[in-house]
C-alpha cells in the first residue's frame, strides 16, 4: 500500500516537474503561433508557393528540406493547436528514445539507400485530424482515431505514398510515439538496437537533408548492412 502510495507520489511530482520545465518553451511556442495570426508576419515566415514558383518547382526535383508553408486561412492559435503543441512537447520530453541508447521496440531516399539500411514507416496519431487542429492544408480529411481499425484505414493512405517501403502502425495507447517523441513526426536512424541519429521534432525540425548526410558519411565506412532506419 505504501509502496503504491510512493510510486504515485513520484508520478505526480515528475508531472508537476515536467510541467514547470517545458512550461516557458510551450509560452514560447504559443507566443509564436499567436504572432503567425497576423498575416503580415506570416506572409514573411510562412509563404505558399505562387502558381509560377509551383509550376517551376514541378520542373525539378524536390528539395530533401521544402519550407513549411501555411496558407492564410489556417488559424495557429487555437485551443487544440496548443493542446497539440502541449501533447508534443511532452512526448518529447519523456521519451526514452536517445542518441547512443538502446532503441525502444527494437521512398527516394530509401530508394537511393536500399543496399545499405532498411527503412521503415510508424503511422502515429493524426497531427491535423479533421475534429481537431485541423489545416486546410491537409491533403486528407482524417478524424481522430477512435480505434485501431480506423488507424489502419488511415495508414492505407500513406502506403499510397510509399509503397515500397514497409508500413507499421501505432497502438492506440502511442506506445511507439511516446518512446520516440515523435508527434508530429520524427526520423531515425536505428544500428544494431541503438539510436544513432536522433532528428528533430517536425516540422521545423523534420530534416531527411540530415539523414541524408548521416547515410552517406556511413556508406563510406561501411562494413555490414545492418542499419535499420525507422521513420515514426
Amino acid at each position: 500500500m505504501l509502496h503504491s502510495v510512493g510510486v504515485h507520489t513520484l508520478q505526480l511530482l515528475t508531472q508537476a516537474a515536467a510541467c514547470i520545465l517545458l512550461f516557458p518553451r510551450f509560452l514560447l511556442t504559443a507566443v509564436m503561433l499567436w504572432l503567425l495570426d497576423f498575416l503580415c508576419i506570416r506572409k514573411k515566415m510562412l509563404t505558399m508557393p505562387t502558381a509560377e514558383e509551383a509550376a517551376s518547382a514541378s520542373e525539378e526535383p524536390p528539395p530533401d528540406d521544402p519550407p513549411v508553408c501555411v496558407s492564410d486561412s489556417n488559424r495557429m492559435f487555437t485551443l487544440e493547436s496548443l493542446k497539440a503543441v502541449w501533447h508534443g512537447q511532452k512526448l518529447d520530453f519523456f521519451k526514452s528514445a536517445h542518441v547512443g541508447s538502446l532503441a525502444p521496440n527494437p521512398e527516394r531516399l530509401a530508394a537511393h539507400f536500399v543496399d545499405i539500411a532498411d527503412f521503415l514507416l510508424v503511422y502515429i496519431e493524426e497531427a491535423h485530424p479533421s475534429d481537431g487542429w485541423v489545416s486546410s492544408d491537409a491533403a486528407y480529411n482524417i478524424p481522430k482515431h477512435q480505434c485501431l481499425q480506423d488507424r489502419l484505414r488511415a495508414a492505407q493512405l500513406m502506403r499510397e505514398g510509399a509503397p515500397d517501403c514497409p508500413l507499421a502502425v501505432d497502438t492506440m495507447d502511442n506506445a511507439s510515439s511516446a518512446a520516440y517523441g515523435a508527434y508530429f513526426e520524427r526520423l531515425y536512424i536505428i544500428q544494431e538496437e541503438k539510436v544513432m541519429y536522433q532528428g528533430g521534432r517536425g516540422p521545423e525540425g523534420y530534416k531527411i537533408s540530415e539523414l541524408r548526410s548521416w547515410l552517406d558519411q556511413y556508406k563510406t565506412r561501411l562494413q555490414s548492412p545492418s542499419t535499420v532506419v525507422i521513420q515514426v
